[in-house]
């Protein structure tokens, strides 16, 4: 009898722990969802920090001397039905309305799942595969890590921002003289060449090259007599023979008749 009372006031303690927690996990979830707007961050740590306390309560009363093993103690169901209980309902909150053969397995359930099971088991065997110098090994890195990353966060938040912002003064990505440079040729056309580019042109177009170049817009064009051959506009004018400005020589007249003649459309 003396342990059904210890065991008795041990549960009654426990469950008042365990209303507490959730008391304190309600009113967080409500300040988060409704309260989001003029919750800060100091507010937010001092709900953690109730939180974990009242599992450390918890904690420490399990670990007491005076509670009774839990471990120890069989629950064994009396009574199972697919109908819905009131009573069991009321006491746990509307969760759990039925106590039936599906419910039973998940709920006095004192082993991890099977799955869970297998992948401890897999664990297992990997971390006993590894050799007592690699494991060191590995819990060093992991250790380094973990305090660069401690070190970081201990930081302020002033700090990380001027080292970031010196980093970046230190390490420019681009060249503002040449931004500002492709803007304004962009924008104004400043330092564009107005020169045509280089490049063979056709011989129908080197009049508009020179016109574009800025050179004279007429050229003078000069028909050897001998050669019947015409010189490129834009090139130098050649001094014509005496007694031949103007005139086209009488061969070339007949040669050009003759070419027209042949390519008119009805003389095919």
């Amino acid at each position: 009898q003396r342990e059904e009372k210890q065991l008795e006031a041990s549960v009654e303690s426990l469950i008042s722990r365990v209303a507490h927690v959730k008391n304190a996990l309600h009113s967080f979830i409500y300040k988060l969802e409704n309260e989001y707007e003029r919750l800060t961050w100091p507010s937010v740590l001092d709900n953690f920090a109730l939180l974990s306390g009242q599992l450390n309560t918890i904690n420490k009363l399990l670990r007491n001397e005076k509670t009774p093993s839990f471990r120890n103690q069989v629950i064994i169901p009396l009574v199972l039905s697919p109908d819905r209980d009131e009573d069991l309902a009321k006491l746990t909150e509307q969760r759990v309305p039925v106590f039936s053969h599906e419910i039973v397995p998940d709920y006095l359930r004192t082993k991890p799942d099977p799955e869970v099971e297998e992948q401890e088991k897999t664990l297992s065997t990997e971390a006993a595969r590894i050799g007592p110098d690699v494991a060191q090994k590995q819990i060093q890195a992991l250790n380094k890590i973990c305090t660069t990353l401690l070190e970081k966060l201990s930081n302020p938040r002033e700090d990380r921002d001027a080292e970031s912002a010196a980093m970046r003064q230190s390490k420019p990505s681009f060249n503002p003289a040449d931004t500002n440079a492709l803007v304004s040729a962009v924008a104004f056309g400043k330092g564009l060449s107005k020169c045509r580019p280089p490049g063979p042109v056709a011989p129908g177009h080197q009049g508009q090259g020179s016109m574009m170049s800025g050179g004279p817009t007429l050229q003078q064009v000069t028909i050897g007599g001998g050669s019947g051959q015409q010189a490129g506009m834009g090139g130098p004018v050649a001094q014509q023979q005496q007694g031949q400005t103007g005139k086209m020589p009488s061969s070339i007249k007949t040669n050009i008749k003759s070419a027209s003649g042949s390519m008119h459309p009805y003389n095919r």
